[in-house]
């Protein structure tokens, strides 16, 4: 059964099969009558998309037709989301099934990846312009380059079995130990230097170039991007996607692979109503990241260089860490232009959030003035000392990190056929978010080699209730310093 392949069958027109509507609080399944109307009438309308109210939510539907949903305020999606009627497919599963991977970090390619593994095709979309990985980020800038990962600095391993994917990304040349000097610096310049264990991990190129690298080798794993999907629809036994009226596909399955506003708008009208409601839950912070390309080295009091490669920063309103890319990456061993990214604190970015889409210049200017202050500050230099870099570049992510989590490796709504991995369900890490789509990739190939199970046997992480997550203000890194280790057992719990 591991290697079972799944054929994709439409179901056509034909009288309506028996209904039945969801208990949102128990997962009762509830009879409902058995209607039945001609061939012609049956085309308008799936099979198997079944609601609690389907008068109100015709209502509703047509009152609101043509409306984007972009725009509306965070009350307004809550109110949408909770309101929504659970959809429910009863049709049987195409023999060669197809998932939809809505989401290109980490998490979501992991989940491709592992449902390869298992026998079943996926297709990724993703937003990227420049490549995958999402939080993976790393900026390129010809012609010298310049080279900055602007998102995720580096990682620990905890888990054995992500262990073992990062050996075998070691062996490919894909990641490397991260040999330079961690530690913490506080305001003034007094620095204090990590053991070298845990050992950390970068990847050699750049996060971006791990992200596109791991799908080099699948043959049942489709990519499209630049591509947003805007509209998830129910049809015929299929989830249907769209970008802005473009026809995307249509799928057995959906994974939400990404989170935030957007994945709160594109759930509010799903019919994936317990879904969207643990999306909601989530909270997030807001990081800016700046990035700095310098000629020369960085001046540090009392050094004949800066002592460190990268170091998470205490005491500094503006900044949390900092990290020399031209030594992490070993881009240049002539001393060439020296590339640094300086993230905020998530007080800096919370205190100075602004649309990420459409930064103002006036908040542009004030937060790279206070960052490169903090930095100064950080390094015990006396104020307009820092030298100026000739290239900076901006960037906030809005949608940063969790700040609490459910901790489930991930969530399976059985009855819509849909499911959500990231990090932020176990924690706030790439080992999280790896485990998260090994977890949810296993689980919905189980699911699929289960036909006619009981769907509350594979409901997973619907009503969990979130708690605080711990960390540094840029993620956590089990092992590293006193902060305490992921339970591995629990990481596992589903990955089986």
């Amino acid at each position: 059964m591991k290697n079972r392949r799944w054929k994709t069958l439409v179901l056509g027109p034909g009288l309506w099969k028996s209904m039945v509507c969801v208990s949102l609080k128990s997962w009762n399944v509830l009879p409902l009558s058995v209607c039945s109307c001609s061939s012609a009438a049956s085309k308008r309308y799936s099979n198997d998309m079944v609601t609690m109210d389907a008068q109100r939510q015709k209502r509703s539907s047509s009152k609101n037709r043509g409306k984007s949903s972009y725009g509306t305020s965070r009350r307004s999606i809550l109110k949408k989301s909770f309101s929504q009627e659970q959809v429910t497919f009863t049709a049987p599963l195409s023999d060669d099934s197809l998932v939809a991977v809505i989401g290109g970090g980490i998490s979501g390619l992991i989940c491709a990846l592992f449902l390869e593994k298992r026998g079943v095709r996926s297709t990724v979309f993703d937003t990227g312009i420049h490549g995958l990985g999402g939080r993976l980020g790393t900026r390129v800038v010809d012609p010298h380059p310049l080279k900055f990962d602007h998102a995720a600095q580096f990682f620990t391993v905890n888990d054995s079995r992500f262990a073992e994917l990062v050996k075998a990304w070691m062996e490919k040349g894909l990641v490397r130990e991260w040999q330079g000097t961690v530690g913490e610096l506080h305001n003034g310049g007094g620095f204090v230097p990590f053991l070298p264990s845990p050992p950390r991990y970068v990847a050699t190129s750049g996060m971006r170039f791990l992200a596109d690298s791991l799908l080099s080798e699948t043959r049942m794993v489709n990519v499209v991007r630049p591509c947003w999907i805007s509209k998830l629809e129910p049809f015929n036994g299929m989830w249907h996607l769209s970008e802005n009226g473009k026809p995307c596909g249509k799928f057995d399955a959906i994974v939400i692979a990404h989170n935030g506003k957007c994945a709160n708008r594109l759930l509010m009208t799903s019919g994936l109503p317990l879904i969207a409601k643990q999306m909601k839950r989530l909270e997030l912070s807001s990081i800016w990241a700046l990035l700095a390309a310098f000629e020369d080295p960085l001046p540090f009091p009392g050094r004949i260089e800066v002592p460190f490669e990268g170091a998470f920063v205490r005491g500094v309103d503006s900044v949390s860490w900092m990290a020399n890319n031209t030594k992490k990456l070993m881009i240049s061993q002539s001393g060439g232009p020296h590339c640094w990214t300086f993230l905020s604190t998530a007080a800096y970015g919370k205190q100075n959030k602004v649309p990420q889409e459409n930064i103002p210049s006036a908040t542009a200017a004030k937060v790279k003035a206070g960052m490169l202050e903090g930095v100064e500050a950080a390094f015990g230099l006396s104020k307009g000392s820092l030298p100026k870099p000739f290239y900076t570049r901006l960037q906030l992510w809005g949608a940063a990190l969790p700040t609490n989590t459910p901790g489930v490796p991930c969530i399976f709504d059985p009855l819509g056929r849909a499911g959500i991995c990231g990090d932020w369900l176990l924690g706030s890490n790439i080992e999280a978010a790896v485990l998260s789509g090994i977890a949810l990739a296993n689980h919905i190939a189980d699911y699929f080699q289960r036909p006619g199970a009981d769907p509350g046997e594979f409901a997973v992480g619907l009503n969990h209730e979130f708690q605080p997550l711990e960390g540094h203000d840029i993620g956590q890194f089990p092992g590293l310093g006193s902060e305490e280790k992921m339970n591995e057992g629990q990481a596992y719990e589903l990955a089986k």
